[in-house]
């Protein structure tokens, strides 16, 4: 998605800056072309040579460097970039993007700029919450500017709070997201993810192998494409993706809950939990002790999520099942496609290898009323790419 596109990136002043070169690096390896501007105080923590090294371009830290050939140089970034990339993006350059300042070269290119813009804050958490940065952010998004929101956690100045660098990888989502084709623009969809843990007592539950990765990776891509996402999250090892809603939760009861307070109003919905079938009949309020003889499990059914989303499926929502098998892939999946009153269903083996849980890869089959396509071994985000463009196509 990034290959070949020209990512014009603005380093301002601040403990993130160091982050700006993994950025860079992950751009890079994407197939961008990057060119980087900063700010004096930028300089202060990471020096222009590191950029230099990474991009192979010269970083551009003077307005008025008399040694380079391109006399109006903020004009000339600005008409060679697709996209203008502020990360890390400090309270004075967010105030600057807002009023229009141009004093400095990444002010005065950011200004001159008509491609579209991303801005990923980072600063103070007491910055960050300042009325006075609220309001600035605000207004950079009523003009179009993505903002990718810091994140929380415990800050270089010793503080707690919303104020980190957002993850890489979200910022390039949405350097992507911008970038993309927004064929799902306005388009509700619900996606759930991951495992289900059912308790047996405080210390054991039962659960399954299930990493939400294929799950996350739809999230991620329907987002590049414009729709208004909401992941409900089963408990993983993953970051919610940025730029959408994700719902945590821990049991089959407590997904069906979030699902259906709000599934009436999705334009699609996909399934891609791995949703425990059954639970304990009863959960012990103390640890279970081990004695010496053998011990037996009484389980009860859970809410079947999927069925009852297929009986109450409102005219015009798309339903998207998963099915994981160990043997008859197409047989069940068609006869689940079938029965839960689906509109398509990706189905795989679990002895196929690579499409497994956990891994990184997978091989659907996309099942619906009327057509089959199997896919070959492919990426996870390759693969959501491929559910969505049939998804579209129905």
């Amino acid at each position: 998605m990034l290959k070949d596109k020209h990512i014009l990136l603005a380093v301002s002043g601040g403990i993130a800056a160091y982050k700006a070169c993994e950025l860079t690096s992950t751009l890079m390896k994407k197939g961008a072309e990057v060119r980087v501007m900063m700010t004096e105080n930028a300089s202060e923590f990471v020096r222009p040579l590191t950029f230099d090294t990474l991009t192979g371009s010269r970083t551009v830290t003077d307005q008025f460097d008399r040694l380079h050939e391109v006399a109006v140089e903020h004009i000339s970034l600005a008409d060679w970039a697709d996209v203008f990339v502020a990360a890390p993006a400090t309270a004075n350059l967010l105030a600057k993007l807002t009023y229009g300042l141009a004093d400095d070269m990444v002010s005065t290119t950011a200004l001159a700029c008509s491609c579209p813009k991303v801005a990923a804050p980072a600063m103070n958490v007491h910055m960050w919450e300042n009325p006075a940065t609220q309001e600035n952010v605000a207004t950079l998004k009523k003009r179009g500017f993505l903002i990718v929101e810091p994140a929380e956690g415990r800050l270089a100045c010793g503080d707690t709070g919303k104020g980190r660098l957002a993850e890489i990888d979200d910022i390039v989502v949405g350097i992507e997201s911008i970038l993309a084709k927004k064929d799902l623009s306005g388009k509700k969809i619900l996606i759930s993810a991951g495992p289900t843990r059912e308790s047996l007592d405080p210390v054991r539950f039962i659960s399954n192998h299930s990493s939400g990765k294929q799950g996350y990776a739809i999230a991620k891509a329907a987002v590049r494409r414009g729709a208004k996402v909401t992941l409900v999250s089963g408990p993983t090892a993953l970051d919610p993706p940025a730029l959408c809603r994700t719902i945590h939760v821990n049991t089959a009861r407590e997904m069906f809950a979030s699902i259906r307070a709000i599934s009436e109003s999705q334009d699609i919905i996909i399934m891609a939990a791995a949703v425990a079938d059954y639970r304990p009949k009863e959960v012990s309020i103390d640890k279970i002790k081990k004695t010496g003889a053998d011990f037996s499990l009484a389980l009860e059914r859970t809410d079947d999520i999927l069925s009852y989303l297929g009986e109450h499926k409102p005219a015009g929502q798309l339903l998207v099942g998963f099915a994981m098998e160990s043997e008859s892939l197409l047989e069940n999946a068609r006869e689940k496609l079938k029965k839960k009153n689906l509109d398509l269903i990706a189905a795989n083996n679990i002895r196929v290898e690579g499409a497994g849980f956990q891994g990184d890869t997978n091989v659907l089959t996309l099942i619906s009323k009327k057509e089959e396509k199997t896919l070959p071994l492919m990426s996870k985000d390759e693969a959501a790419e491929r559910l969505l463009d049939m998804v579209l196509q129905l």
